[in-house]
């Protein structure tokens, strides 16, 4: 009978340690989450300190939708987009090529991110890209209609590695809007984006800044903890350089032509309505 007790108040005494040490990993777990947003809260400072420019996040304006107007597609009707970036059937391509809107945009970022597969997937052409005899330099064309207007926008590809930086000033002079792209599954190429911006920005103050993460159907693959922490950081690093951040997939086709939906709206104040998306696990939207 001593025995059969002395094994019962065992068996009471590890089942009253499981939920002490519950609590325990739970309290850790809440002290280590605090402790990482204080830490991206002063990343976030430092980088606002080494760019030179105040950090104040700005939402931008929200426009809405006509009520009056059938029920939309995302980014279609009444901004004079035609779905998935593809040209309007009002538009006559046999117009006079003299009344186009030639506009430039920049792609900048370490080498093998993906910026050509991105690309390549907007503009609709593999490998339609023009020789511009300078080493390290792609440059692409895509024509759209935008409400009767035709628009086209040369896009020159920086390659990313250290021979070809010298070819930022090309790419970057005049631009309407710069990409810097990382990838998702590579911090190392999120930390070389303070880079690209600091020498973009001495040829282009004016250029609206778009930070892009890579690869996102690699990036869901990853432990959802280690999702949550470059999420932050990218967000971070987003907020730093006053720029809007999209996650995107070239292979799945993920946010690639809403980016270019979102300048070309930018550009030319259209009504579309840029929806948040905070979730991890998605293609984070966050402006």
């Amino acid at each position: 009978m001593a025995t059969r007790a002395l094994e019962a108040i065992r068996s009471m005494t590890q089942l009253c340690r499981i939920p002490l040490r519950f609590k325990l990993r739970r309290r850790i777990l809440r002290r280590v989450s605090i402790l990482r947003r204080h830490l991206l809260m002063l990343w976030s400072q430092v980088l606002s300190c080494v760019i030179g420019k105040s950090v104040h996040y700005r939402p931008l304006p929200r426009a809405t939708i006509s009520s009056s107007s059938s029920s939309p597609s995302p980014g279609a009707v009444k901004c004079g987009f035609a779905p998935e970036d593809s040209p309007s059937p009002n538009c006559d391509h046999h117009k006079d090529s003299s009344d186009l809107v030639a506009l430039k945009i920049s792609l900048l970022g370490d080498c093998q991110i993906g910026k050509t597969s991105f690309l390549t997937k907007y503009v609709g052409k593999e490998k339609e890209q023009e020789d511009l005899q300078n080493t390290g330099l792609n440059q692409m064309d895509k024509t759209l209609c935008v409400k009767g207007a035709h628009i086209t926008y040369n896009i020159w590809e920086v390659e990313g590695d250290e021979n070809t930086q010298n070819n930022v000033p090309i790419a970057c002079k005049d631009s309407v809007a710069m990409l810097f792209m990382f990838d998702l599954t590579s911090r190392c190429t999120l930390n070389s984006v303070i880079n690209w911006y600091q020498e973009a920005r001495k040829w282009n103050q004016t250029a609206i800044p778009i930070l892009i993460g890579t690869k996102f159907d690699d990036f869901v693959q990853l432990p959802i903890d280690l999702q949550w922490t470059i999420a932050s950081q990218a967000r971070a690093y987003a907020k730093a350089l006053n720029a809007t951040l999209f996650f995107s997939s070239a292979t799945y086709n993920i946010n690639v032509n809403k980016i270019f939906k979102f300048i070309t709206a930018k550009l030319f104040n259209l009504p579309w309505t840029l929806e948040r998306n905070l979730t991890i696990g998605e293609p984070i939207i966050d402006f």
